[in-house]
């Protein structure tokens, strides 16, 4: 593949207008950077923190004037970061000291596949027909409902009085919206390094998101991708393994870069925004296509913002934010209504035009080279 045609895959189509940031690294450690006509430029002398950069008033003027060394053709960085092993100078995720949240439930097809989770104990083989049974007893498209509003409180009585109510059903229809912790800060990974599962995980999948990026004022100054790898059977046995499922060794990935949010690219384009998923198996050739659109999200993202930080809760370092997905893989793979698991291998494609694609392969939590550069080592690196 040339270097031209890895451009126009895995960058926004409109690349020559977009303000991308993000960070790298090279042979002596992570640098902070900035994508300019089609080359990266190391700008870490001038300010080498994303949550600094993201804290900046003048966040996107300082972007596009800082100089800095150049690292050379954002393709030869794509094309280092997809080599096995990572070749340096290769993309890391875009963030770095932030904490990173993710909200859970935000669309309707998701919400009845995390009851189904629970209700199934973790079986896959269950799944199928806990699907057709809530979908006659619910009997009413969920994404036509507000959450919090009288016609869901009255949705959920009427649940609660079949024994249908789920903690899932509460989060998804209630006024609360779920916001967890998905990963430490600087343990998130990046464009095409490997994603890891739990050992003990028979059924998962990935999940292609939209995530913000969120300044230590509450504000959100731009966008990105991520894979928030899902455990299906372990957080279906408790929600309270919820930790266990979503917490990890490289179970969150980010990028390629952060675009931040200016005249041509806004809030807007994230409510408006068409996610893909490609999935490709490696040992069987299995192939699946999905999407999520965020046009049919049950909270705005300005909403699920102002539950995650307020008087409540402050980040002083920022935050990235996962803002949920639609999209439930229940495509058959090894077997007839056993629904859709990862393969080892199998290389996930999460896009959208104005943001590129984040391309990351699957693999074990325990197999994959351990998180060891934290924020001790990072301000060690710093000096």
């Amino acid at each position: 593949m040339n270097n031209a045609n890895e451009t126009t895959l895995y960058l926004p189509q409109d690349v020559e207008q977009a303000l991308l940031v993000g960070r790298v690294w090279r042979d002596d450690g992570p640098a902070l950077v900035v994508v300019r006509r089609g080359e990266v430029i190391d700008i870490s002398a001038q300010c080498d923190c994303m949550a600094d950069l993201l804290d900046r008033d003048d966040a996107v003027t300082f972007a596009h004037d800082a100089e800095g060394e150049s690292l050379g053709p954002v393709a030869t960085l794509l094309k280092n970061s997809l080599a096995e092993p990572q070749q340096a100078p290769y993309l890391l995720a875009p963030c770095d000291v932030q904490a990173i949240k993710a909200c859970g439930v935000t669309f309707a097809v998701s919400l009845l596949e995390r009851v189904i989770e629970e209700q199934a104990g973790g079986d896959a083989a269950k799944a199928s027909q806990l699907r057709s049974e809530l979908n006659e007893m619910i009997g009413q498209d969920l994404s036509r409902i507000a959450p919090g509003s009288d016609e869901a409180m009255a949705l959920k009585a009427a649940l609660q009085a079949r024994g249908a109510w789920s903690q899932y059903m509460e989060v998804g229809l209630g006024p609360d919206a779920e916001v967890f912790t998905k990963a430490q800060p600087l343990s998130s990974v990046g464009f095409g390094a490997r994603v890891g599962l739990h050992p003990a995980s028979k059924w998962n999948n990935p999940e292609p998101e939209i995530v913000l990026a969120v300044d230590a004022k509450g504000e959100a100054k731009g966008a990105t991708l991520g894979n928030d790898v899902n455990l299906r059977d372990i957080e279906g046995r408790s929600a309270l393994l919820l930790g266990k499922a979503k917490d990890n060794n490289a179970s969150c990935a980010i990028g390629p870069f952060i675009r931040l949010f200016d005249e041509r690219f806004t809030l807007d384009s994230v409510r408006q925004a068409h996610v893909t998923l490609r999935i490709e198996g490696e040992d069987d050739g299995f192939l699946l296509e999905g999407e999520s659109d965020m046009r049919e999200i049950s909270r705005d993202p300005l909403d699920l913002v102002r539950q995650t930080v307020g008087a409540h809760h402050q980040y002083p370092d920022g935050f990235m934010l996962f803002l949920g997905t639609m999209f439930s893989p229940i495509q058959d793979r090894d077997g007839e209504g056993q629904g859709f698991t990862h393969h080892i291998g199998d290389s996930v494609t999460i896009a959208t035009p104005a943001l590129g694609a984040l391309v990351n392969r699957v693999d074990r939590s325990d197999r994959l080279p351990p998180w060891t550069f934290g924020i001790r080592q990072w301000r060690a690196h710093r000096r």
